[in-house]
């Protein structure tokens, strides 16, 4: 654990660092976003802060390497990683371009699945599904392939998509890899085995890099990350998931939970990459309903995502972020904590958090009304 924690503060301190470097390149290539009608922000604001959180996860592998316990593990663990690091550069490069000159969708699209096409080459797929009765159901390298693509690429997406308020997307994203390693790092101890995976190592790094991220994305933001940050930890995310299938047998994966799990409860691991972010997923789904029902291109912008509507019921930008971060806890976090653990208390503890969470939402905006300035108005006589 200690080794972990200190890949997070190694992905922290040089985002952190890092930002600065990224801040002036933005400026000097024009990478800066213009104020339009459906943001938030009211003066332009730098992007290109993947190029920070790329070099915070390229750090904390490097570190990772070279720590005693980590160093030892098998050498499938840090060869996944570098290939998703490798994908993570080129689809950060991808990002990159579009923020500097603004590429089109479909262009963007296919930086998306070439970046995916990479993870699956080199073996970083779904192998196979859990079933209920606690047999793997393998899948052929053509449906792993197909799969695995189609997650990475809706997983980019939609962290992209969420990306609309001040620290937002980096707060859910590192939440999420929060609960992933959490997730990856119990199943591996509650089974006895090596403490050295893949999805914790990249989990662990993804949610330092977020961390360091945040002082200078939160609001009033000095630096957005852009699409080359929102599709570099949308893709990290999603593929330290996949090594899951790849590091761990079905059977370690579904007799990990304490008290005997049987059913549809032993699905839940493997739709853990999936309810991270259902969040942002939520958004993406509703958005594309939204315009197309509205005779839109699904790709076309609007002002109706859901921190839109967070700051129309009553939030402040700031609230609302947290707000969404307390969903973001609370799917993440649930979904490991019923995967793995059971009884009465991780009932109470989940129905105490969706509670506390829910009333947060939509009770706090009533309670702390925001106070109008009232005009100065003319005194009688």
């Amino acid at each position: 654990m200690r080794e972990y924690l200190l890949v997070f503060l190694v992905a922290a301190a040089t985002t952190y660092l890092l930002t600065v470097i990224a801040r002036e390149i933005a400026l000097r290539t024009g990478a800066v976003a213009a104020v339009r009608d459906r943001d938030v922000h009211a003066e332009p604001i730098p992007y290109l802060g993947g190029l920070a959180m790329l070099g915070g996860l390229v750090a904390a592998y490097l570190v990772g390497r070279e720590l005693p316990f980590l160093s030892t593990s098998d050498p499938f663990v840090f060869r996944d990683a570098g290939i998703v690091l490798i994908a993570g550069a080129l689809i950060c490069a991808v990002g990159v371009i579009d923020d500097v000159f603004d590429l089109d969708a479909l262009t963007k699209f296919g930086g998306q699945v070439l970046a995916s096409g990479l993870l699956v080459f080199f073996g970083v797929r779904l192998y196979y599904f859990p079933d209920s009765d606690g047999v793997q159901l393998s899948l052929d390298p053509a449906q792993g392939a197909l799969l695995s693509v189609f997650i990475v690429v809706a997983t980019m997406n939609a962290v992209n998509f969420v990306d609309g308020l001040d620290g937002l997307a980096a707060g859910v994203v590192g939440i999420g890899a929060l609960a992933f390693f959490v997730f990856c790092y119990q199943v591996a101890n509650l089974n006895g085995l090596s403490l050295a995976t893949t999805g914790a190592l990249l989990a662990a790094s993804l949610g330092g890099a977020c961390v360091g991220f945040l002082p200078h994305n939160f609001h009033p933001a000095r630096l957005f990350m852009g699409d080359s940050g929102s599709m570099l930890i949308g893709l990290v995310l999603s593929a330290s998931a996949l090594t899951i299938t790849g590091q761990f047998d079905g059977a370690d994966i579904t007799s990990g939970a304490e008290g005997g799990r049987s059913g549809p409860i032993l699905l839940l691991p493997l739709l853990l990459p999936l309810s991270l972010c259902l969040v942002p997923l939520a958004d993406l789904v509703m958005a594309v309903v939204r315009r197309t029902r509205a005779g839109r291109s699904p790709f076309s912008p609007d002002k109706q995502h859901l921190h839109h509507r967070l700051l129309e019921i009553g939030h402040s930008q700031r609230r609302a972020v947290f707000i969404m971060w307390l969903w973001a806890g609370l799917v993440g976090f649930g979904v490991v904590i019923v995967s793995l653990y059971a009884g009465g208390l991780m009932w109470t503890a989940l129905a105490l958090m969706t509670g506390a969470t829910i009333v947060l939402t939509f009770l706090l905006p009533r309670v702390n009304k925001p106070v109008l300035a009232r005009a100065a108005e003319p005194e009688d006589g």
